[in-house]
């Protein structure tokens, strides 16, 4: 029998307690804000993103899972319950005004020519 040679190791399963999908649909680069709610009874990650917020503003949910050190699909399961709790909420940006967009392409197609 194999044992292993880190015993802090932990499946990324069991920091999702089990389950496999999140809640909310969130890409990765779906843009979170704090949203002031609280979460009852948090595990371990979800106060270490909860602690992010302190010295960030908006952070997508693959700069959360880099800086926790969580693979992807077990941060959008860990974002979506504190999106459930109120704790987390997702971004939504307006859409930029096209006019200037199209302004700026053409500028950067006088520089090309």
């Amino acid at each position: 029998m194999n044992k292993r040679s880190d015993p802090g190791l932990v499946r990324p399963y069991v920091k999702a307690g089990g389950r496999l999908r999140a809640s909310q649909r969130l890409a990765l680069i779906a843009l979170v804000v704090p949203g002031g709610g609280t979460m009852p009874d948090p595990g371990p990650e979800h106060g270490q993103i909860m602690a992010l917020f302190g010295t960030q503003g908006t952070m997508s949910v693959a700069e959360i899972a880099a800086y926790i050190g969580v693979p992807p699909s077990v941060t959008r399961i860990l974002v979506s319950d504190l999106i459930d709790h109120g704790c987390l909420a997702v971004h939504t940006a307006d859409r930029p005004d096209t006019s200037v967009l199209e302004e700026v392409l053409r500028g950067l197609h006088k520089l090309v020519a």
